[in-house]
């Protein structure tokens, strides 16, 4: 008798946990935790859309510039059909290489942006499917989840549940200053936006097993302006538990020059010069400022290194303190698209000179400028390793302080059609997330062949942390002993790392 009570009571509890009912994805009712949301089908029923879906209150009054709060819970169905306002932003219209299927929507812009997008396959909540996490880019200046190229159709009919989002960008989304600092919790300010983006994987954590996606294989991908946020979150104690894998494409901060960052003090010290100048005596009187007028005033925001939510990228990753995670990381080959014409010789000279002083002769070893044609093309390769070395770093310290394995990739394909730009800044995300065809340029089988092989990379990564899969070039695991990229050209292979003399000479002058 005394051997049967144990068997039955193991029996009764498998009968409990096995006894979790599966339910059937409905696309016209699915619960979250704060209430029912609709979404809509694509024409063969295959994927279901929700668009617009809160993840926190909306960010205006009394709560511009405070840490995101809960979304308020709601009775009834709440239809998320539609593409939500995108953060307040300058009007978006294309510009350069950057056509309309780059842009945010023209409307609507709004403070009340805290909204995203999913995209899934799943049929019932028990799939688990991986997820990913796509965060835009556009300097914290402006974008969207609804950018046309970042439709997650295509990719979540390759096996994830995809999910976009917006943050707070701008003034509305980085402006420190003391008091906002005094007020806060948290004893800081600026950064809303990455706490915006904090809120969106908390909704993730909390939502997506009903979306039919796994809440413990979350994986964040960005570009640009994104790639900077997935490096935040990657250092981030605040995110810490919200994601297991990253994609960072151009973008990171590892050098002694924050780039698009700044230290607290300094954003407070910025942010109390501008209400100075704008004769506002307090934080409630900026708060009543209607948001087309706010968008208007002139000032530096960005990423505030603040020790608190962001800590400093190279010290923590050097004291191996970062949210250990696997990587994929890597720059294009005309990332520098947008900095503008070369200098002369003799300037290119002079400022070597005056920037790296002891070390100008070695500079100019590997960035030569004895014809005009060298300084064009060492001045090209710079503004490109601005971004690569910052990728390359990160792939090379994530290998050496973790165990999350590291991979980098080399993206030179160039678009076809006009106006060519090269392999500019942002010409790789069409191909990692299969949106080709919603961008207007006349590609070809090569292209399509690169888009298939790197988005099967990407999903691959998001499934278990590795890109390698059937039918795919080897892609190596980053080695800092034999450094090596996945080359994304007209063919896709792995290669050396290109540019090792300059970038090893960027360690020297950064670190």
């Amino acid at each position: 008798m005394n051997r049967i009570i144990p068997f039955l009571l193991i029996s009764f509890l498998f009968a409990c946990n096995s006894g979790k009912k599966e339910t059937v994805i409905d696309v016209n009712s699915v619960q979250t935790q704060a209430g029912l949301v609709s979404g809509k089908t694509t024409d063969d029923q295959a994927v279901k859309i929700f668009m617009g879906v809160p993840f926190a209150a909306p960010p205006v009054g009394d709560l511009r510039w405070k840490a995101p709060q809960p979304v308020a819970p709601w009775e009834g169905v709440r239809a998320c059909v539609t593409p939500p306002a995108s953060a307040m932003q300058a009007p978006p219209k294309p510009f350069m290489c950057w056509s309309i299927e780059f842009m945010a929507p023209e409307s609507p812009l709004s403070e009340d942006c805290l909204y995203l997008n999913v995209w899934t396959t799943a049929k019932s909540d028990q799939e688990k499917l991986p997820v990913m996490v796509w965060i835009h880019g556009g300097a914290f200046t402006g974008g969207s989840g609804t950018v046309p190229l970042y439709n997650g159709e295509a990719m979540s009919r390759k096996g994830v549940v995809f999910v976009t989002i917006n943050y707070r960008l701008g003034i509305f989304g980085f402006m420190a200053h003391p008091e906002l600092s005094a007020e806060s919790d948290l004893k800081t300010s600026g950064n809303y936006g990455i706490l915006d983006q904090i809120a969106a994987l908390k909704w993730v954590k909390q939502n997506i097993a009903a979306f039919g996606g796994n809440p413990e294989n979350v994986t964040i991908a960005g570009q640009s302006a994104g790639s900077f946020s997935v490096n935040m979150l990657v250092v981030s104690p605040m995110a810490k538990g919200l994601f297991q894998k990253a994609i960072a494409q151009s973008g990171g901060m590892f050098g002694k020059d924050l780039m698009l960052g700044q230290t607290l003090q300094a954003a407070e010290e910025g942010g109390k010069q501008l209400t100075e100048k704008m004769k506002i005596t307090s934080i409630a009187e900026l708060r009543i400022i209607p948001a087309d007028s706010l968008l208007k005033v002139p000032g530096r925001f960005g990423i505030v290194v603040d020790r608190i939510v962001i800590p400093p990228v190279y010290e923590t990753f050097a004291a191996g303190k970062q949210n250990d995670v696997s990587l994929i990381s890597g720059w294009n080959a005309d990332d520098g698209v947008s900095f503008g014409p070369p200098p002369t010789i003799d300037q290119f000279k002079a400022n070597a000179k005056s920037q790296y002083a002891d070390k100008a002769e070695k500079f100019l070893q590997v960035f030569p400028a004895n014809t005009d044609a060298e300084v064009g093309q060492s001045q090209k390769l710079l503004t490109q390793l601005r971004f690569g070395w910052h990728n390359y770093t990160w792939a090379r310290m994530q290998t050496s302080h973790g165990t999350g394995k590291a991979y980098l990739y080399y993206f030179k394909r160039v678009p076809p059609g006009e106006p060519n730009y090269g392999a500019f800044h942002s010409a790789e995300f069409a191909y990692a997330l299969h949106t080709l065809k919603l961008w207007d340029r006349p590609f070809t089988d090569i292209d399509y062949k690169v888009e298939e092989a790197m988005s099967s990379y990407w999903v691959n990564f998001a499934k278990n942390g590795d890109p390698n899969g059937e039918g795919l070039p080897v892609w190596p695991v980053f080695n800092d002993g034999k450094p090596e990229v996945i080359e994304l050209g007209d063919e896709v292979k792995a290669a050396p790392l290109p540019y090792k003399d300059q970038l090893k000479f960027m360690d020297e002058i950064n670190n």
